[in-house]
């Protein structure tokens, strides 16, 4: 039976099958190729301005850089520390003045474009562990100081380390159509109805500091959920709290003590700043007084006004805080878990004593208040160590001391006494599953850096 389809139609619809093909193709290829920046020599130290250098350090502080770019046992800056992600694991670049594992020869304009586009001086597209889709918004001139004190920290020559991810996600090129979805560019614009502080703050908050890098969640491909801001989020197996109106702090932040908690790590009726937030208000307790503030107003902003039951839930707290009801062994409740805390934490938070050895009071801790135990549990398992130089808060920790079972029974009994939230559930196996990583715990709790990071965030690839 004969055909009556042109004999030359299958030429035709293969030739523009292949011109999709190579259309597409070219396309992918604009949208991922980068030229390369020509290198310079190294600029001697002197050239820089030491005011802006200066300044620089202090950017750096409130980005939090050196905690993503520095492990234990090495250079200040030199990168290598793995971040854990759920698609395999990406190692910090060296981003000292080494000229050939650092940035050295990284001219300014190559520094800017990687903080704005996530773009090296090669032209390769940058992982966004690296937070440039907050950097975006970082101005020119504080781009300038940045590179200016980084072109001025002792080279260190460190290799960068081979990432450990899966095909496709190993080509730097699939990058691109990430950066196409969730990439928003432009500088930071003013609100002409809100104070310069808050301004300042916004700034801050949203560029340099990242703060929603950490407290927003993720979508499947690891970028922040724009309907979620600052909703809470996952950190190195800890939780990062909401910041908004989900907060489940107990007693409503407010732009005062918003302030005091991250230049000191500590608030008296919110409690201390552990894992990775404990580095990022040591870095902010070297920065200038006036950021830290204006940091604090613009977030207290996010927080929002508490209602009136907020309020009055947060005043009936604090009451309790300050004359808490004796503790009883009630066998009606949790007697073995009361039993636990009468032996173990009673001494300390239930005296009243002044820090470091008095416990904070634990009606007050947004840890027992929250959905997700992970924090109380890594607080328990590997304690709280001494802020050097200041009175705050010390706390042993009861890993070795204590079964899973027995410290899951324990936290089942601190959330039922200090907070007014049902009780948890499979606490125990977060237990066990937080033992198994108590070496991290252990690392961030002291401070050190070479602990696997578990985000999509803070990191300079």
């Amino acid at each position: 039976m004969q055909s009556n389809r042109p004999l030359g139609l299958p030429r035709m619809i293969a030739g523009v099958i292949g011109v999709v093909v190579v259309v597409g193709a070219a396309a992918g290829f604009a949208v991922a190729w980068r030229p390369a920046i020509a290198a310079i020599e190294l600029p001697a130290p002197s050239s820089f301005d030491p005011a802006l250098v200066k300044r620089g350090r202090e950017l750096a502080a409130i980005g939090n850089c050196n905690d993503c770019h520095t492990v234990k046992g090495g250079g200040s800056f030199a990168g290598g520390l793995p971040v854990q992600t759920p698609f395999g694991t990406i190692y910090s670049s060296n981003i000292t003045p080494d000229v050939q594992t650092g940035i050295g020869r990284w001219p300014e304009e190559a520094f800017r474009r990687a903080m704005r586009s996530g773009v090296n001086r090669d032209g390769q597209h940058l992982y966004p562990t690296f937070p440039y889709d907050h950097f975006t918004n970082v101005s020119d001139e504080d781009d300038a100081a940045l590179y200016a004190f980084l072109m001025t920290r002792p080279p260190v020559d460190a290799p960068p380390r081979a990432n450990r991810l899966s095909f496709p996600l190993d080509q730097r090129f699939v990058i691109a159509g990430w950066k196409l979805l969730f990439l928003r560019r432009g500088l930071y614009q003013p609100d002409s109805t809100r104070s310069a502080e808050w301004n300042r703050g916004a700034y801050l908050g949203e560029g340099l500091a990242h703060c929603g890098a950490c407290h927003t969640p993720r979508n499947g491909l690891g970028a922040e959920r724009s309907n979620a801001q600052f909703a809470g989020g996952d950190v190195d197996n800890w939780q990062a709290f909401a910041l908004n109106k989900q907060s489940p702090a107990p007693v409503p932040w407010d732009a005062e003590a918003l302030y005091v908690y991250l230049r000191q790590g500590f608030h008296p009726d919110h409690g201390t700043a552990r894992g990775p937030m404990a580095e990022v208000v040591s870095n902010l307790s070297s920065v200038n007084e006036s950021d830290v503030r204006a940091i604090a107003i613009y977030m207290a902003d996010v927080f929002g006004a508490p209602s009136i039951d907020d309020r009055k839930r947060g005043e009936a707290v604090l009451a309790q805080a300050r004359s808490p009801a004796p503790l009883t062994l009630d066998s009606n409740v949790n007697a073995a878990g009361a039993s636990i805390y009468a032996a173990a934490c009673a001494t300390c938070h239930e005296t009243g004593r002044a820090l470091p050895y008095g416990g904070v009071n634990l009606a007050l801790s947004t840890a027992l208040s929250s959905p997700d135990p992970r924090n109380a549990i890594n607080i328990v398992l590997s304690g709280i160590r001494p802020v050097e130089g200041e009175r705050s808060p010390i706390m042993p920790g009861f890993a070795a001391s204590m079964n899973d079972g027995q410290i899951a029974t324990l936290l089942q009994f601190l959330r039922d006494r200090f907070s007014n939230q049902p009780p948890w559930s499979g606490v125990e196996k977060m237990v066990a599953d937080a033992r198994q990583s108590q070496p991290v715990l252990l690392q961030t709790s002291s401070g050190s850096h070479d602990a696997p990071r578990e985000s999509m965030r803070r990191e300079k690839r």
